[in-house]
């Protein structure tokens, strides 16, 4: 929640999430063995990740902010700017793109004008290219929000998009 504080926001975690990360400092020798699950509950908690709440995440395990960063701009599971109901990640590695991502991508462009980092208008769906999901056999590979989803054709692709702009949050597969 962002709370005024002296005309500024600053930002504060929730009650609940706050007794969260509590208990997933304590199940860590080291607060900064918490890090990567405390931006997952700062993610939630928030939306996407800012400068302020890699300062209040810092704060809270008492690590350097600049370790916070680094480590949050590594993963491509943590959002560093706002994103869709619908975060569509298509891996564009190597065996991806051989195996039709440029495809899905081109899809996606065209059904909703998205291009990479875009967010609809709407602010249903949002689209970013990634250079790996681990998960090369099962190529291509796309990701919406938490769930993986491997040997994309274009045709389940389209179908799926349908299922998620119908209100389906898993969309249909196919």
């Amino acid at each position: 929640m962002f709370a005024a504080c002296q005309g500024l926001w600053s930002v504060e975690f929730s009650a609940d999430a706050s007794r969260e990360i509590d208990e997933l400092v304590g199940r860590y020798p080291e607060r900064l063995g918490a890090l990567i699950p405390v931006l997952f509950v700062a993610q939630r908690e928030f939306g996407y990740l800012t400068r302020e709440v890699f300062e209040v995440v810092a704060e809270r395990l008492d690590v350097p902010t600049a370790q916070v960063l680094n480590t949050a701009s590594f993963y491509t599971l943590l959002y560093k700017k706002p994103v869709g109901r619908h975060h569509v990640q298509i891996c564009r590695n190597v065996s991806c793109f051989l195996r039709g991502a440029d495809a899905l991508t081109a899809c996606l462009g065209s059904r909703l004008g998205l291009s990479n980092g875009d967010v609809s208008q709407d602010k249903q769906f949002s689209l970013e290219l990634v250079e790996c999901l681990a998960a090369c056999g099962g190529a291509p590979v796309v990701r919406i929000n938490e769930t993986y989803h491997e040997n994309v054709t274009l045709t389940a692709f389209e179908s799926l998009l349908d299922g998620l702009a119908a209100g389906s949050e898993q969309g249909v597969s196919g």
